[in-house]
């Protein structure tokens, strides 16, 4: 049995243990996790690098030092169950890792990005000093009871791109992260499935005129194999690898499932953002396509591009209605609070939509 008929026969197999179940509060702790990427302004070093498509917001990275202080990735451990009692679960952003004081951590990377090169300073896993500070979180997690559940990850590129040996390298440096995230205990890790940022639109066949896209089936096609080996690897460190609904090709939740569908792994699979859709009409149904096939963690999310519609419980329930069994993650993205106050307006958001 594979693809959607694996998961609709797992899903069913446990749908009436779930629905007939009642999640106590520390049941409902143990589904969440915190999320580094809203409080990146109190970073030490963030950001590490700038590019062309990233802001920097320095009074609000101002403001919220003075309000939390400062902290690096080893303090988030602790920062967690400060701010979010009872949670002990993390997501954790690669561009935080390292000790950006320490250069022989980081290194000079470039790839693709909307097909322009692109160079960005990255946390080298593989460095002996980078394998030192992984070490080192892992013995402060377990100093302070939390867990790696997922890394979100922007450091692999070129994962569908169309050159062989830049997609090789891209994959590469994803195996590279996979060995981190084992060490980290981490459960999954997003890989983005890059190439062109707005995907190429269909046009005509000139023979029969029906809508025909055959440069999208190129990158699908590279990304599907390039799936495949880092799920295979993945299986071996224990650490699934995933799609989150960002740019590309993964901004269509159809080509989400199909790239999961043909990797046909499982270790690999989805994890859908609430927020991160093309229009508002996808903010539910896009999810409930993704359900089925997410079965670690997803970013819970507020952003108020979307107004008010944007129902964190409604989209918990959706999840939970799919026989989620994996971590809400709390991202809060933009509104109108700073990155703690969103993430704690999140956490409750999504206890009480845990019931």
């Amino acid at each position: 049995m594979s693809g959607l008929g694996r998961r609709t026969f797992v899903g069913a197999a446990f749908a009436a243990t779930a629905a007939a179940s009642v999640m106590t509060e520390k049941d409902k702790l143990d589904r969440i996790a915190s999320n580094s990427w809203p409080i990146r302004h109190i970073f030490k070093g963030w950001p590490n690098v700038k590019t062309a498509t990233m802001t920097f917001d320095s009074k609000m990275s101002t403001d919220m030092k003075k309000k939390y202080g400062e902290i690096t990735m080893l303090d988030f451990p602790q920062f967690t169950k400060d701010k979010f009692p009872g949670v002990t679960k993390m997501d954790i952003f690669s561009g935080l890792f390292g000790d950006v004081s320490d250069p022989s951590m980081f290194q000079d990377q470039t790839g693709m990005f909307d097909g322009a090169s692109r160079t960005t300073r990255e946390f080298q896993p593989r460095s002996a000093s980078g394998r030192k500070w992984l070490d080192k979180m892992a013995s402060t997690m377990v100093k302070t009871g939390t867990s790696c559940q997922h890394i979100s990850n922007n450091a692999p590129l070129d994962i569908c791109e169309l050159d062989p040996a830049l997609r090789k390298r891209g994959v590469a440096v994803a195996k590279e992260w996979i060995d981190a995230g084992n060490i980290l205990g981490a459960k999954s890790m997003r890989v983005n499935s890059g190439g062109p940022r707005i995907v190429p639109a269909a046009g005509p066949d000139p023979k029969t005129g029906y809508p025909k896209n055959d440069a999208i089936v190129k990158y699908l096609g590279n990304c599907i194999e390039s799936f495949k080996e880092m799920a295979d690897y993945g299986g071996k460190k224990g650490v699934r690898v995933t799609l989150e609904n960002h740019w590309g090709l993964t901004a269509s939740p159809t080509n989400i499932r199909t790239i999961i569908d043909e990797v046909n792994h499982e270790y690999c699979e989805a994890s859908p953002d609430f927020c991160n859709w093309e229009h508002e009409y996808l903010l539910y149904n896009g999810l409930k396509e993704l359900a089925p096939y997410s079965h670690t963690n997803v970013h819970a999310k507020y952003w108020d591009r979307w107004g008010e519609n944007n129902d964190i419980r409604r989209s918990v329930k959706i999840m939970l209605a799919a026989d989620f069994r994996g971590t809400f993650a709390l991202e809060y993205e933009a509104g109108p609070w700073d990155g703690v106050e969103g993430s704690q307006y999140i956490f409750k958001e999504v206890l009480a939509g845990l019931g």
